[in-house]
């Protein structure tokens, strides 16, 4: 599945999701950063309720905050698919985890690049997907770490899998060997003149999950 990122993107923020809402992608790929637990800050919560509350498209949220429940709590009205959270920035780790289930929406854990895939081992069966990350969260304009991907084959068979940071035409050679469920893509496919175009050159480029 490819899921659209709208952080970047040459049209305006209403007009980037709406075009991604009626686009091919399977996911809208929602990024929120708090200005702590990663430098920038980009969405309040109130902003992306409004934006989003009327979308047709399943939404990936992924949280970029510390103390994500606080978050959470208010995100479940929008329904996603996947609330995904990062450890380190979690004080009340099982109780967030065990939140997002008992809305019937899929637990996420992203890893940062620097961090071992081994650190979702104690909440084996909490979790649904690891989101990795092939870039370090926070900051635009990375080079696609391609080395992340060696956790893929740990991962794989214990829960859906995703990549997020710098894909493009370029960085997809670098899955190929990779069957993964959810690959995130951003400005490669925003700055385009062709959503469609952007993202079945991507799928076309990867391998089935």
């Amino acid at each position: 599945m490819i899921s659209v990122s709208f952080l970047k993107s040459k049209y305006s923020r209403e007009e980037t999701i709406k075009l991604i809402d009626n686009s091919d992608a399977s996911l809208i790929h929602v990024d929120l950063m708090d200005g702590e637990y990663v430098p920038n800050k980009n969405f309040t919560l109130e902003e992306i309720m409004l934006l989003l509350n009327k979308t047709k498209k399943p939404l990936d949220i992924h949280l970029m905050v510390k103390n994500p429940l606080i978050y959470i709590k208010e995100l479940v009205k929008l329904k996603p698919y996947i609330i995904t959270i990062h450890l380190d920035g979690t004080p009340n780790i099982e109780e967030t985890l065990a939140y997002i289930r008992s809305h019937h929406i899929k637990v996420g854990v992203a890893i940062n690049p620097d961090e071992s895939e081994h650190i979702v081992d104690k909440y084996l069966d909490k979790i649904d997907y690891v989101l990795i990350m092939s870039v370090y969260p926070g900051a635009g304009g990375q080079k696609f770490i391609s080395e992340v991907l060696e956790k893929v084959n740990y991962l794989k068979d214990k829960f859906l899998v995703g990549i997020d940071g710098g894909v493009n035409d370029e960085s997809i050679k670098y899955l190929k060997d990779y069957p993964l469920d959810i690959v995130v893509s951003g400005s490669f496919i925003c700055m385009s003149d062709n959503f469609n175009e952007r993202i079945h050159l991507l799928e076309k480029n990867l391998p089935k999950a």
